[in-house]
């Protein structure tokens, strides 16, 4: 799938293994689509409590 560079960008970011495992786990314990979508979720949640 094409991302629409118009309404979206890109980022690499690099994590520790251990912020891996754990975002693996968020991802799988609420059977959210995909890693991306789990991180995107997390940052969503993130920039909200504050």
């Amino acid at each position: 799938m094409a991302i629409d560079k118009e309404k979206n960008t890109q980022i690499l970011v690099t994590f520790s293994n251990e912020d891996v495992e754990k975002i693996e786990k968020y991802w799988h314990d609420n059977k959210i689509k995909n890693r991306s979508e789990t991180i995107r979720e997390l940052v969503r949640k993130g920039l909200e409590s504050k």
